[in-house]
This record gives structure tokens, C-alpha cells and sequence, in this order.
């Protein structure tokens, strides 16, 4: 099958692709401050705070690459009643992200507060707790109430506990007929059997698959892994060495776009939300394995986490 040309993807084609992002949200926040001196309580530096940042992180953002390519995310995850969440609602709201959020008193959402002084970061900070059963029993019917009116399904698994149940989620959207893709997490992945498509990275895919001599060896030891999980695909992003696809036609290996790599932050997140957009947009996984590709490489050659908009990929 031929790769698509870029004036092919039409904006409109883009815009009517509906992607339901399933999956852990967080808050990222950044303390930026200039550092003068060391304290004198311990060996540690005085960080004085000068500026503050807040972005949507995880699956939200996941989500918010969708949205900034053109087309219509939605967003279900379960998060805490609190100051973090209402913040992340609020910048999910200006971006025209249909939030479904499932509120949870016991629950702490997801913060990663960074403190940067002199150009770097000294420290993170982690706020975080697992989400309840019943709450994520009830985001499972929300799931089957928002399925139908989308094109493709996204789980964005961070480990945080919010796809517990996952297995179910998959086989209802199998059920419909609807695309399933997956960044996966942790060295289990019988959890997304009969998914459409995983995004595994090289250090990820070495926990499950361990290490690998060849290519051959590679090819052999994914296509056992595709067969024993009933996917139809797995996607391994490579960073320097580009990505391949592993499906029933065998490797197919696109190479990374060379340029200046200045942060690798949040590609892997740019990559399957390209992937999704397009598969949502009646692309097969091949024909929107290059533009998957070239979304990645753009967003390298930024700072921070960063997106990759419609006329950056397509223009």
C-alpha cells in the first residue's frame, strides 16, 4: 500500500476524526527561580522562586495533541476533588477538549512539580495515590456511552491506576469495530490483549520482550509477542533509528527525520496522537506510520513538552 501524499490529508479529513483519549491525567508544574546561594541549614541550594507554569500532562496531554492537530478529542479519567484538577479543567477548557472527568474525594490527581534553577531541573516532586474500583467501574459505562460517537480509542497508560479496567474497555470497543491504540506501561502487557495497535519504546519493549542481538531477532520475538496478545500491530518508536511497525505483512521501518534533537519529552505522546488522528481519519496503520513519524521528529526539536500542529505536519 502506497504512502499517502501530504496534500491528500485534507484539513477537513482531520477535523471529522473524533479520538476518545482514555487514560492517567496529570498536572505538570514548573517553579522557575534563579538560585543565589547555599542555605545554611543543609548542603542544598536556595531556590527563589521568580515564575510559575502549569501544562496538562499525561493522558491530557495525549489528548491535547489531538486537539491541536484539528481534530476532536475527548478526554475520560478519574482525578481527585481538588485544586489540581479544577487547574487542569481549566486549562483543558481553552483548548476545546470535551473533558469527562470522574471525581473521586479520596483521590489525590496526579501533580509533577519541577523546580528548575539555572537552566536546570533540581528536583521533582511527585503528589499521587491509586483511584478506587467503584469510580472505575463507573468510568466504564461513561466508556460505553461515549464509544459510538468516535472514530478511534486511545489509553494512554501512565501506571497510575486509572485503567484498571482496561480489558473490558478493549473488548467493548473490539466489539464495535472501533480502532484501539495503546502506549503502554510497566513489564505486563497481557492487559491489552486485543488491542489494534501498542507504542511501545525501546527501553519499555526491552522490560516485556528483554534484550535483542538482531533485527531478526527483534522481528521474531515482536511477531510472538503481536500473535500471543491477538494485536494487530505493535509500533516501536526508536527515537535516533526512526520507528517500525510490526503487523501480519511483517517490519516496516520508516527513519527518523534528521534534525537537532533538543528534548525528547512528550514525543512518544505526539506520535500515537498522530497515529490516532489519522487511523481515525480512515487511515491504515501504514499509510499514517510516516506522518506518525514526522510528527515525532518535529516535536524533538523543541522545548518542553511540546505539540505539532496541522500546517507544521501536513503544510
Amino acid at each position: 500500500m502506497k504512502t499517502q501524499h501530504p496534500h491528500s490529508i485534507e484539513a477537513k479529513q482531520i477535523a471529522a476524526s473524533r479520538v476518545l483519549v482514555v487514560g492517567d491525567v496529570m498536572l505538570d508544574r514548573y517553579w522557575y527561580g534563579a538560585v543565589d546561594r547555599i542555605s545554611p541549614e543543609a548542603p542544598v541550594p536556595i531556590v527563589r522562586i521568580t515564575r510559575e507554569e502549569e501544562r496538562s500532562g499525561g493522558a491530557a496531554n495525549v489528548a491535547y495533541n489531538v486537539a491541536i492537530l484539528g481534530a476532536q478529542a475527548s478526554l475520560l479519567t478519574v482525578v481527585g476533588d481538588d485544586e489540581a484538577s479544577l487547574k487542569l479543567e481549566a486549562i483543558l477548557a481553552k483548548t476545546g477538549i470535551r473533558t469527562h472527568f470522574g471525581r473521586d474525594a479520596d483521590l489525590k490527581t496526579t501533580v509533577k512539580l519541577r523546580i528548575i534553577g539555572r537552566q536546570q531541573q533540581l528536583l521533582r516532586l511527585d503528589f499521587e495515590n491509586t483511584p478506587k474500583n467503584a469510580l472505575l467501574a463507573s468510568q466504564s459505562a461513561t466508556f460505553k456511552n461515549l464509544l459510538p460517537s468516535h472514530d478511534a480509542v486511545l489509553f494512554s497508560d501512565y501506571g497510575k491506576g486509572g485503567l484498571a479496567h482496561v480489558g473490558d474497555m478493549i473488548a467493548y470497543a473490539r466489539a464495535q469495530g472501533k480502532p484501539i491504540l495503546i502506549d503502554p506501561k510497566g513489564t505486563d502487557y497481557s492487559g491489552y490483549k486485543n488491542a489494534t495497535v501498542i507504542t511501545p519504546n525501546r527501553a519499555e519493549l526491552q522490560q516485556v520482550i528483554g534484550e535483542w542481538a538482531t533485527e531478526e531477532d527483534l522481528t521474531a520475538k515482536v511477531q510472538q509477542l503481536r500473535k500471543q496478545l491477538h494485536l494487530d500491530a505493535v509500533l516501536l518508536t526508536r527515537s535516533e533509528e526512526g520507528m517500525t511497525l510490526f503487523d501480519a505483512q511483517g517490519p516496516l521501518h520508516v527513519s527518523a527525520q534528521a534534525r537537532e534533537v533538543f528534548d525528547v519529552t512528550g514525543a512518544g505522546d505526539t506520535v500515537i496522537a498522530t497515529l490516532a488522528t489519522l487511523v481515525g481519519a480512515g487511515l491504515s496503520l501504514r499509510q499514517a506510520l510516516p506522518w506518525a513519524n514526522r510528527a515525532g521528529g518535529l516535536v524533538v526539536g523543541k522545548f518542553g513538552t511540546a505539540t505539532v500542529t496541522y500546517e507544521e505536519l501536513f503544510g
